[in-house]
Formats: structure tokens, sequence, C-alpha cells
């Protein structure tokens, strides 16, 4: 089965429509899928919830999708760096379904494992709550957090073998990892494909299993979201 495909909007072509929930890796901008954002944004859907930590900054990642309107909802933990999403969320424009960082991480790895819920003790007693079943274990109260199963996921990742076996490299590994899993359909982007047999066994940090589709971005910006200097005398 070939799953490498030319471009990253023929990697979307046939799969992606109005109004589908999907997860998009990365943090911040570290390890975010740029060409297959870019396709998205180029392919006209609309009516989008996405799943991912934050959404992007203003004019990339994710932002570019929030400027053309496409994205109707965010399922996120931090939305701090985006001045285009804040005025969208205060003026009603954009749902937003906060998730404390570490059950937005299990709801994606439970979807990936075929658990459809958990009981955890974040956010108890908070707005999280609200709504939510809840249960008493061990004198504990603890609250159930539904799985989150993507119908399609945009994940980066480092290298793929034409397996679909993946690495990442260092933090861009991030969520990358649990939206694959996630995800009914999953797209991934690298910067090298080798052929199948090249990686240790032991060291594929995501079998190909879970990789439904692969498209090559071998130059990726890598845009830096802050960059801090320090001076130091005589320099």
């Amino acid at each position: 089965m070939n799953k490498i495909y030319p471009s990253a909007a023929k990697a979307l072509e046939g799969i992606v429509s109005d109004g589908l929930l999907m997860a998009v890796g990365g943090f911040g901008l570290c390890g975010i899928p740029e060409a297959l954002i870019d396709a998205l944004r180029d392919s006209g859907v609309k009516d989008l919830t996405v799943i991912s930590n934050n959404a992007g900054v203003d004019g990339f990642g994710l932002g570019k999708l929030l400027e053309t309107r496409q994205i109707k909802k965010m399922i996120s933990s931090y939305v701090g760096e985006n001045k285009e999403f804040e005025r969208q969320y205060l003026a009603g424009e954009l749902q937003l379904e906060f998730t404390p960082q570490g059950t937005l991480a299990e709801k994606l790895r439970a979807g990936g494992a075929g658990i459809p819920a958990f009981y955890t003790r974040t956010g108890v007693g908070t707005l999280v709550a609200e709504g939510k079943e809840s249960r008493e274990f061990d004198g504990h109260v603890y609250i159930m957090e539904r799985a989150l199963v993507p119908d399609v996921s945009l994940v980066k990742a480092w290298k793929a073998d034409k397996s679909g076996n993946l690495l990442f490299r260092r933090t861009a590994r991030n969520f990358n990892p649990a939206v694959a899993m996630a995800g009914k359909i999953t797209v991934v982007e690298v910067e090298e494909i080798v052929e199948t047999g090249t990686f240790d066994p032991d060291s594929v940090h995501l079998a190909g299993i879970y990789v439904h589709r692969i498209v090559l971005n071998a130059r990726p910006e890598k845009r830096i979201e802050k960059r801090t200097i320090t001076e130091k005398a005589g320099v």
C-alpha cells in the first residue's frame, strides 16, 4: 500500500470536508504540520472543530485558519498568543472548549487506545467539571472525561519510512504521537522519507499502523514563536 502523496493538497484530497472534527499536532509553533495547515486553508473547508493544544499565532499555524474563518470551535488548553483568536472568542464568533493540558493529552491517548472515557481529579470543583459525571474513589472525587477520536489528524514528524513508521525530533514530538494515534485517518508531514527497514525497530517512536498518508516537506519554515536574547558585555 502506497502511503506517500506528492503534495499536501493531494494528501488531503477526498478526506477533508465541512464540519469535520480534526486534531492538529504541535505545541505553539513547535512541531506543527505547516504544509498540511496551508493545504487545509487552501481547500476552503469550513465549520471545523479543531483539537490542538494552542491555535498558533496571528498569521501562522492554525492562526491562518482563524483568519479565514474556517474554524467554528477550538478544543484547546492555551490560546494566549493569538489576538485574532481572542477577538473572535470575545465577540462570540468562535466556540471554545477549554481543557486542562494533561487532560487534553489523555483524551487523545485514550481515543487512540480505544478507551471511551476515563476519570480524573483535574478540574474537580471548577468550571471544567460542569455537566460532567463524577464519582468518588478512595475518598477523592473524580470527573469523567470522554476520549477524543478525530475524523482526521494532521501530524508533523521528522522522518518516516515508506510504511509510515515515524521518528520525531526532540520537543517537536509533543502532542504529535497522541494526535496520530487518535485519528480515524492520520496524515503526516515529514522532512525525510526513507526505505522501509532503515530504522532500528527499537528507535521507532510511532508504528506505521497509525499512519495512512505521508507528504514530504523537506524545508519547513519552523518559525520561532519567541526569541529571548541576553546581552553580554563585550559582544
